[in-house]
C-alpha cells in the first residue's frame, strides 16, 4: 500500500485509454495522458475557458447553427489543450488537431472532457 503524503503532487495522471463509439458503430480509444489538477484548479480552468462562451448576437442577427457548431469546437479544442499533457495519435497535439478531433469525433471529445472531469473532481481514472 502506497504512504499517502499532502502537497506532493504529481504533473500528470497516469495515461489512460479513453474509449468512445466511432460513427460507423465500432469502438474507438485514444490513450490519453491528463494534466493533473486539483479541484479547485479545475473550476478555474472551466470558467477561464467559458467565460467569454455567451456571445450575444446584435439585434435582428439571424441564428446560425454552424456558427454556434464553429464556436463550440474551437471552445472544446480549447478546453482539451488545456487538460492533455500527451496522446497516442498520429497527428501532433496541438489545438488545432484537438478542434479537428471535436468536429469530426464528437463523441470522443465528450468522452475526453468527461474522463478528466471525473479525475480531476473525484480523483480517479475510469468508470
Amino acid at each position: 500500500m502506497s504512504t499517502v503524503t499532502l502537497g506532493k503532487r504529481p504533473s500528470t495522471f497516469k495515461p489512460f485509454p479513453v474509449k468512445f463509439q466511432l460513427p460507423d458503430g465500432s469502438e474507438g480509444a485514444i490513450l490519453i495522458t491528463f494534466k493533473y489538477r486539483t479541484r479547485t484548479e479545475f473550476g478555474e480552468l472551466v470558467d477561464g475557458i467559458f467565460k467569454d462562451s455567451g456571445r450575444q448576437r446584435p439585434e435582428g442577427e439571424p441564428f446560425s447553427m454552424r456558427e454556434l457548431m464553429e464556436g463550440t469546437r474551437d471552445k472544446n479544442g480549447d478546453y482539451l489543450a488545456a487538460v492533455i499533457e500527451a496522446w497516442n495519435l498520429d497527428a501532433p497535439l496541438t489545438v488545432e488537431s484537438l478542434r479537428q478531433l471535436s468536429d469530426e469525433l464528437p463523441a470522443a471529445a465528450a468522452a475526453i472532457m468527461e474522463a478528466y472531469r471525473t479525475a480531476a473532481l473525484e480523483g480517479r481514472l475510469g468508470n
